[in-house]
């Protein structure tokens, strides 16, 4: 069963940088295309980056590109998310999920979910 935990959030000032780490502890987490969502207060739940299960495909959405690279580490059980350049506006909470089969930008499209971890940037 997969069993997402996201970790590496915090308070960051702005132009500072973070990685986040998605864990899978129930399962193999290279079985699955991995997408990283966020969410800010009041807003709806935006897609961030998605990587395959395989690990050659990545996709970055447009705000981000240039500036978060998601990334695995197989051995590690883990999908990473390396955030530069930070800025205000890329605060909310940041979430991985799973799905088989290919990647997708809809969270609709994805079955498992982590707790989520804050992402703070000041100015």
């Amino acid at each position: 069963q997969v069993q997402l935990v996201e970790s590496g959030g915090g308070l960051v000032q702005a132009g500072g940088s973070l990685r986040l780490s998605c864990a899978d502890s129930g399962a193999t987490v290279s079985n699955y295309a991995i997408g990283w969502f966020r969410q800010a207060p009041g807003k709806e739940r935006e897609y961030v980056a998605a990587i395959s299960s395989v690990g050659l495909t990545t996709y970055h959405a447009d705000p981000v590109k240039g500036r978060f690279t998601i990334s695995r580490d197989n051995a590690a059980n883990t999908v990473l998310l390396q955030m530069n350049i930070l800025n205000p506006e890329d605060t909310a909470k940041y979430y991985c999920a799973a799905r088989r089969g290919l990647t997708r930008r809809s969270a609709n499209d994805y079955d498992y979910w982590g707790q989520g971890t804050q992402v703070t940037v000041s100015s």
